[in-house]
């Protein structure tokens, strides 16, 4: 069994097809998929899919990076709304995005201290997007770690001294379709990593892995990108889904 620790199948993108997009992930044995929050705008479509499907999908509540703007506080206000209305299972999908814009760089370092500080105060675990932004955020969780926080850096793409300090904070790394790209070195870092600190993703519809690659991601892909952990690991895949699964898992409390 494998989980998915990160997909966004609750999206635009799978409004036609989406029973058969979770059915094709049962069949492959991902038997649970979490679902980060984007911002206001996504909550419904989040929520709804979770209910539809509460034993497969576990919503968690956050406003990304990239939709923080003039009016952040007001989806701070909504972030929070919904962690008091229905359960989440984490805060996410929260961080510092400088690769389009720094414009509301401040902005983004609030957002992201104000739901880390949610999330120690709800005893949840957060899921971190960043990009172009390793030492914003890393400073921020390093000052915020009070021993007890905990969560994914989504999307690890860096090298082993960053990874190393991921781990040293008490995170977990999030391995996704970039490990299966030709033009990637992640497999040679990742299998200087145990698997104790790894769990897998998809960040669904995006990245799909190869063989995949450029089609719509979804989480019934993750198969790909467990084969090739295993591979790096030189290990079998049944060992990488109960080492990965077990940490998704104690994470979120499912």
């Amino acid at each position: 069994m494998l989980i998915d620790t990160h997909s966004h199948i609750y999206s635009e993108d799978f409004k036609t097809d989406i029973d058969e997009v979770v059915q094709n992930a049962y069949n492959n044995d991902i038997k649970k998929i979490v679902l980060p929050n984007i911002d206001s705008g996504t909550i419904k479509r989040l929520v709804d899919l979770s209910n539809s499907y509460p034993h497969i999908c576990y919503p968690l509540m956050g406003l990304h990076p990239t939709s923080v703007a003039a009016d952040y506080k007001e989806e701070l206000q909504v972030v929070e709304y919904w962690l008091n209305k229905c359960r989440f299972y984490g805060i996410g999908e929260i961080g510092i995005d400088l690769y389009w814009d720094s414009k509301y760089i401040k902005e983004q370092q609030d957002a992201f201290r104000y739901q880390i500080k949610l999330a120690k105060s709800l005893q949840l675990p957060i899921v971190i997007h960043l990009r172009n932004s390793f030492n914003e955020v890393y400073e921020i969780v390093k000052e915020e770690q009070n021993g007890l926080l905990k969560g994914i850096f989504h999307c690890f793409t860096g090298n082993e001294v960053e990874a190393r300090k991921i781990i040293d904070l008490g995170f977990l790394l999030g391995i996704g379709g970039v490990l299966t790209f030709k033009n990637s070195n992640l497999s040679e870092v990742i299998e200087k990593i145990n698997l104790e600190y790894l769990v897998l993703e998809t960040d669904s519809p995006y990245l799909a892995p190869v063989p995949k690659r450029g089609r719509r991601n979804e989480s019934s892909f993750l198969v790909y990108v467990a084969q090739k952990l295993a591979e790096a690991h030189q290990i079998p895949v049944e060992e990488v889904a109960k080492i990965t699964t077990s940490n998704a898992r104690k994470l979120f409390g499912i």
